[in-house]
């Protein structure tokens, strides 16, 4: 069976979302002065590919060890969105070639093709998905959407103010997750009906976690 790796590698310095932690990976031991090799790492709970958990955003929201684990693996449906300008909405009418696929336990994943610019300042201008968009996402009964940018939301410029995040409040307001910084998605389309697999660290009471995304075969 093919499995394909959709993750961003995590490693010191790398890009993350405005304000959040930066990452800062060392040896805590080495193996010729301690016997083995350890990393001490430091980093946020969204970094690199990461899955967020309702309580993100919501003070009553569950927390990731809270949800359900079918949440993290599910038949993918890919909505190709590539060749959006930069900062441009995603609304309903991009994603309806594919609306009659999506369908309870599946995975939408928004392929907008901005992994190209991760780790510059032009990551930061990636489409976005509207309001209404997201509320015909959860109408549809997915509740797993996955995008290959920062956010679904816009993420604010350098010096610009936090936004209000309402595709966050509709997507995990229904109990779903959300998956970001996916990279290498147009590996996808070599694969036959794709199934992703992003479970998170087991972390406690936690907002979010960094996840190692696949995806495989469909069987």
């Amino acid at each position: 069976m093919e499995i394909v790796d959709l993750s961003q590698p995590v490693h010191g310095g790398m890009q993350v979302y405005p304000g959040d932690p930066p990452v800062s990976i060392h040896p805590a031991a080495q193996l010729a002065a301690d016997g083995v090799n350890v990393l001490s790492i430091h980093a946020g709970s969204h970094t690199g590919t990461h899955v967020d958990a309702p309580f993100h955003v919501l003070a009553d929201g569950a927390r990731l060890d809270e949800l359900d684990l079918a949440l993290f693996h599910g038949p993918a449906v890919v909505a190709d969105v590539r060749g959006r300008p930069a900062r441009a909405p995603i609304d309903w009418a991009e994603l309806e070639p594919c609306a009659a696929a999506l369908r309870p336990g599946a995975v939408l994943v928004l392929h907008t093709g901005w992994s190209e610019h991760f780790g510059t300042s032009r990551y930061l201008e990636h489409p976005w998905l509207t309001a209404a968009a997201a509320r015909r996402i959860v109408a549809s009964g997915v509740r797993s959407v996955a995008i290959d940018a920062l956010s679904p939301d816009p993420t604010p410029a350098d010096g610009e103010e936090p936004g209000s995040l309402p595709a966050h409040q509709i997507l995990l307001g229904a109990g779903g997750v959300i998956m970001e910084n996916l990279t290498n998605v147009s590996a996808l389309e070599r694969l036959a009906d794709p199934v992703l697999s992003f479970f998170p660290l087991a972390l406690a009471d936690a907002d979010g976690a960094p996840v190692r995304a696949v995806a495989m075969a469909g069987r």
